[in-house]
């Protein structure tokens, strides 16, 4: 029982995770809490020549150079509509800050370990190696994204994690 007091990830493991959820198109995503370090409404980025559409361009946030990822256009879901909803998670993800934008922002959830189970195998024809699972929580079904994958994998080329072998 002493073991218990002296782990810090085990009140954690126990209660589940608490999740940003946003939406892109119909589908709820969630993303873990302690990953998010602002929200913001979407701004006017500055384009960066050659960058992948997805990358929409950077801004700079209190003297911060900041990357800006479309994640509508990243996962590929169909053409992305900026208006009032539309906003900016700041993420603070492989040692870095960059900013991912979503159609909109629901809410916060604990996300107990029991409702996540694991994604489905589609083959070649869908990635699901950002994916850490599907949650269910009610009658809704949440997309959990591996942030710190999806960010610092090797196509995004945003964080130095990507450089190392």
């Amino acid at each position: 029982m002493v073991a218990e007091w002296n782990d810090p990830g085990l009140a954690q493991r126990r209660s589940g995770n608490e999740l940003l959820v946003f939406t892109l198109g119909a589908e709820e995503y969630g993303i873990d809490i302690l990953k998010v370090q602002e929200i913001r409404g979407y701004d006017a980025v500055t384009r960066i020549a050659n960058a992948p559409d997805f990358i929409k361009g950077v801004v700079n946030l209190r003297g911060h150079i900041v990357p800006i990822v479309d994640l509508r256009l990243k996962f590929g879901i169909g053409e992305p509509v900026y208006n009032e909803f539309t906003v900016v998670v700041v993420l603070n993800v492989c040692g870095r800050v960059i900013g991912a934008v979503v159609d909109g922002v629901s809410d916060v959830i604990q996300l107990e370990r029991e409702a996540l189970r694991a994604a489905p195998e589609f083959g070649a024809a869908v990635d699901t190696a950002y994916i850490e699972g599907l949650g269910t929580l009610d009658e809704r079904m949440i997309i959990v994204v591996d942030i710190e994958r999806l960010m610092g994998s090797e196509e995004m080329a945003l964080t130095d994690a990507a450089g190392r072998v």
